[in-house]
């Protein structure tokens, strides 16, 4: 513990970066799994991967290029979907980008850092200015699913709403799809791509075992996505081992007791 204090006082600043978006993106999460696009994590997060290494290679910032990939991906979104099979759009768009990714890494001086930090998270190099893009990605996501968090539940279970009341729901939907590109390619600049990745998916996943409803699910995700969280960074610093792979780890070994418990839960409720 004497140990763990000074590094979390000299660390502080990638520390609040991360909680801040372990808050963030299982709320992202819990619609994304509504919507059946889980896949939408993986490909956002590799093709802002891929606009962040392009970036540095033309000598731009990085947290620019990966914002601009992964914002102009989400806004072609519906348009691809009209010339490609849904299915296969976001595994399409995943792989395209780690291609890209592993061919700039690969082939310029420089960018081969950056990439392996990428894929492995690179959260203790976190500065301010990543830290205001996740308190900023918090705020507007908050904001938004407050105000359209119904509207999205809608769109999800009974699209038939829209019609019938003759309302547009692409714009809804368009930002939502923005939110989650914006806020993936900026988790990915600090958690990496699979660490980004198991905070979008392990907690809503585990939370759906468990939770009596919506609001409960939106309410213990972000609480169990940041106890993961802070567990996780303190035993990377410690050990002085890569954040993505030990967030991954400390999530993953979270679903076996969150699964037994559940099926408790399942057998009391019907012994009721």
């Amino acid at each position: 513990m004497t140990d763990l204090l000074p590094q979390l006082a000299l660390f502080w600043r990638p520390g609040l970066t991360g909680a801040l978006l372990a808050l963030l993106l299982p709320l992202l999460g819990l619609y994304l799994r509504l919507r059946q696009e889980y896949w939408a994590a993986l490909a956002y997060g590799q093709v802002g991967a891929a606009g962040a290494l392009g970036a540095l290679a033309l000598g731009v910032p990085q947290i620019a290029g990966g914002l601009a990939l992964s914002l102009a991906v989400a806004g072609m979104k519906h348009r691809l979907e009209k010339c490609l099979p849904a299915a296969g759009l976001f595994p399409l768009l995943f792989i395209l980008g780690w291609s890209v990714s592993l061919l700039l890494t690969a082939n310029l001086p420089g960018v081969e850092r950056l990439g392996a930090a990428l894929f492995e998270g690179q959260l203790y190099f976190a500065g301010a200015e990543m830290l205001c893009g996740a308190a900023l990605a918090l705020a507007l996501g908050g904001f938004f699913l407050w105000r359209a968090g119904r509207l999205l539940l809608l769109a999800c279970l009974c699209p038939a709403h829209f019609h019938a009341r003759r309302l547009p729901a692409w714009p809804v939907r368009a930002g939502f799809d923005l939110l989650a590109a914006a806020s993936l390619a900026l988790a990915v600049m600090s958690l990496g791509v699979m660490g980004a990745f198991a905070l979008v998916f392990i907690p809503p996943w585990l939370v759906f075992a468990l939770a009596p409803g919506w609001r409960a699910a939106l309410a213990a995700a972000p609480v169990l996505a940041l106890l993961a969280y802070t567990l996780a960074f303190a035993l990377a610093l410690v050990h002085d081992q890569p954040f993505g792979p030990v967030l991954a780890l400390v999530l993953g070994a979270l679903a076996l007791p969150v699964a037994v418990a559940a099926r408790f839960a399942g057998h009391a409720e019907r012994g009721k």
